[in-house]
């Protein structure tokens, strides 16, 4: 019964251990993309291994441009769309959370998220698709890391090159391209509302774009000419 317990003690510390230096690597990931670009997140990983198992020789379409070769009209199309007060919060919107948890209280089912820009952009850097309430966790973790260390214009600057916009398409850049043949600087205030409402399900969106998507992007353009930027 000791040599159990003393067993369990030490795997209890392996464990805390491990869990320490995973979080350090984590933060030393975070610190370094504050200088470097990241070239590949865990979801374009993700997404290139499924593309693959159909086809051998599938590619991820991504092209980095800096902050300033975005659209104006993308930045605030997308932070309206998806983080209004992005500018005013440290990584988690409280209140847009409860909101969102009454609507989905309401309705009985997920129709509305709560997560941040900072947020989306630790899961889809560090993360998979899947959910759990361990990878909740660690999204929190990250947000926190990425908020300490980043801008607010790093933050978006990243966000807008590693987001997903369709099946292997990835970044304002290769989305501009792909559905309206422009560069990213290009986009009107009309393309940058549409591609803001496919944040939330780029892929099925990629192939239908609904009436009632139709109608959010009209309210988004509207609402975007009063969105604060960085």
């Amino acid at each position: 019964m000791k040599r159990i317990k003393r067993w369990l003690k030490w795997g209890f510390l392996w464990l805390l251990l491990a869990g320490f230096l995973y979080f350090c690597w984590l933060f030393a990931q975070v610190v370094w993309w504050n200088y470097a670009n990241p070239h590949e997140t865990a979801v374009m990983a993700e997404r290139l291994a499924a593309m693959r198992e159909k086809d051998p020789k599938a590619t991820l379409q991504q092209t980095w441009v800096p902050y300033e070769r975005i659209s104006k009209q993308l930045k605030r199309a997308v932070v309206a769309a998806e983080d209004d007060r992005f500018l005013d919060h440290g990584g988690f919107d409280w209140n847009g959370m409860t909101k969102a948890l009454e609507k989905n209280l309401k309705r009985g089912k997920t129709v509305a998220g709560g997560s941040t820009i900072s947020q989306q952009l630790a899961k889809n850097l560090f993360l998979s698709s899947r959910r759990s309430y361990t990878r909740k966790a660690e999204e929190a973790i990250i947000t926190v890391m990425i908020e300490t260390v980043w801008s607010k214009e790093r933050i978006l600057e990243v966000y807008l090159n590693v987001a997903e916009w369709g099946d292997g398409i990835f970044g304002a850049e290769a989305a501009a391209r792909h559905y309206y043949g422009v560069n990213a600087a290009q986009l009107d205030a009309q393309q940058a509302a549409r591609l803001a409402v496919m944040l939330p399900n780029p892929r099925r969106y990629q192939k239908i774009f609904p009436p009632r998507l139709e109608a959010h992007a009209q309210r988004i353009e509207k609402r975007m000419q009063m969105s604060v930027v960085p």
